[in-house]
């Protein structure tokens, strides 16, 4: 449940929270209506006591008389479900419907009040009964009489599940209403994080290269600290560059100086000495230049995107004014604004590489052709230059490794190509096809718009 989704741990929270509020709303509906029936029932035994108190007749002697008890048939009808009892005293009468049973009555209640009572009946029944006491006048004084009237509380609990099974369809109905309204206030709570989640692929994308504000105020503080450590991350990257910038140009006047000590001693005869400093400080160099080519790619950064045909065209442009490039046939097949997730400077430097290297291998034709693929984008460079064996094509990425070693050059070409792909999310492949080398450069690409 930990690492459930937002849109579950509500939906489940709401559901629950659904189902307690609806058996809780079914329950007091029910006591309510429980109550209710027994109030109204109350009013109608209320009335039926009244006329009881009516209908009893004093006599000159003092005594009491009911001379016309309740017309109601189902008084008269044993064990109907409706009963009274009047006594006044020794005077005792009952309807009909009572038949042998008497009713076990607690103590009478004082004069002028009632009292609300669930009484065993007949047939083991139970029954809702009205107790009153009221004082009656007579010639030879006033007489208590006690009048309870009573019906059997099966109408009610019939009533009662017949309300509730009524009740269950509006019930359900309204659920499905509230989840209905749940899953509406779920979306729209949520929206803020789709907002959000929509910033963060166009940062990843390289559309935007920050969150900015314009999210929902509740995440303007994580979005504040996103841009904060984007901030704090290109400010390091480029606190890295300058400090590898300031070592290259620290180390580059020592080393000149020790290639002047070398040119000395070559001067003097003692050219074996000479070139053991010369291989040194070379190497030294390579070693420098290499890290200071690593220290400068940028890499895949959200906000870093290249068009791919036009820095081709770039490099190209700059090669065909070489005396080898004017001589080559170029072709170019690259399709119009695809953009790639690279800094143009980085995807430059690994260009010129590569294609430098194919310009100077080929024999008379250099092939460039891109396409998208899905999520990215493969730019591939065919010479038709002599080719390599395979065993050899693998040393070209090693560092210091060079496509031939009759001119100059530190061999880092291909070794730092291969950096900057990598580093952008990419690759670089290297294959022989029989009739030249075949170079592939795969890098992430922009959706488009």
């Amino acid at each position: 449940m930990r690492r459930a989704s937002l849109r579950l741990r509500l939906a489940l929270a709401g559901a629950l929270v659904l189902i307690l509020t609806l058996v809780a709303a079914q329950l007091g509906m029910s006591t309510l209506f429980n109550r209710h029936a027994e109030r109204a029932i109350a009013a109608d035994l209320s009335d039926l006591s009244d006329y009881l108190i009516a209908a009893i007749e004093a006599q000159a002697d003092g005594s009491l008389d009911l001379p016309e008890p309740p017309p109601d048939p189902a008084y008269a009808r044993p064990y109907s479900g409706r009963y009274w009892a009047v006594s006044a005293g020794a005077d005792i009468w009952t309807s009909r419907s009572l038949w042998d049973f008497t009713l076990s009555l607690p103590p009478a209640p004082s004069p002028g009040e009632d009292a609300i009572l669930t009484l065993p009946g007949p047939q083991d029944t139970a029954l809702l009964a009205l107790d009153r006491s009221v004082i009656r006048s007579t010639p030879q004084g006033d007489r208590p009489l006690r009048i309870t009237v009573a019906i059997d509380r099966a109408r009610i609990d019939a009533a009662r599940a017949a309300f509730e099974a009524e009740m269950l369809p509006w019930l359900a109905v309204l659920g499905f209403l509230l989840l209905a309204a749940g899953a509406v206030q779920i979306v729209v709570g949520l929206a803020p994080l789709a907002t959000l989640g929509r910033r963060l692929t166009d940062l990843a994308s390289g559309r935007e290269d920050r969150i900015g504000d314009g999210v929902p105020l509740e995440i303007i503080p994580l979005a504040r600290q996103i841009d904060a450590l984007l901030d704090a991350r290109a400010q390091e990257i480029e606190r890295s560059r300058r400090r590898a910038a300031d070592l290259a140009h620290g180390l580059k006047t020592p080393l000149q100086a020790l290639l002047g000590e070398a040119r000395t001693l070559r001067n003097l005869g003692r050219s074996d000495e000479a070139e053991g400093v010369e291989t040194v400080v070379l190497s030294i160099r390579r070693q420098v230049d290499r890290e200071l080519a690593r220290a400068t790619i940028a890499g895949s950064a959200p906000s870093a995107r290249a068009d791919i045909a036009r820095n081709v065209e770039g490099v190209v442009a700059v090669l065909r004014r070489t005396p080898a490039g004017g001589a080559l046939d170029w072709r170019i097949d690259i399709p119009a604004n695809l953009l790639v997730r690279i800094d143009g400077a980085d995807l430059t430097e690994a260009l010129g590489a590569l294609i430098e290297n194919a310009a100077t291998h080929a024999r008379s034709r250099v092939t460039i052709t891109a396409q998208r693929d899905r999520a990215e984008a493969r730019l591939t460079i065919r010479d038709d230059g002599p080719g390599m064996p395979e065993d050899q094509i693998a040393r070209l990425r090693q560092r210091g490794q060079r496509l031939d070693t009759s001119g100059e050059g530190s061999g880092l070409g291909l070794s730092i190509a291969d950096e900057i792909a990598t580093s952008a999310g990419g690759s670089l492949t290297i294959e022989d096809t029989g009739q030249g080398l075949s170079v592939r450069l795969s890098l992430p690409a922009i959706p488009e718009a």
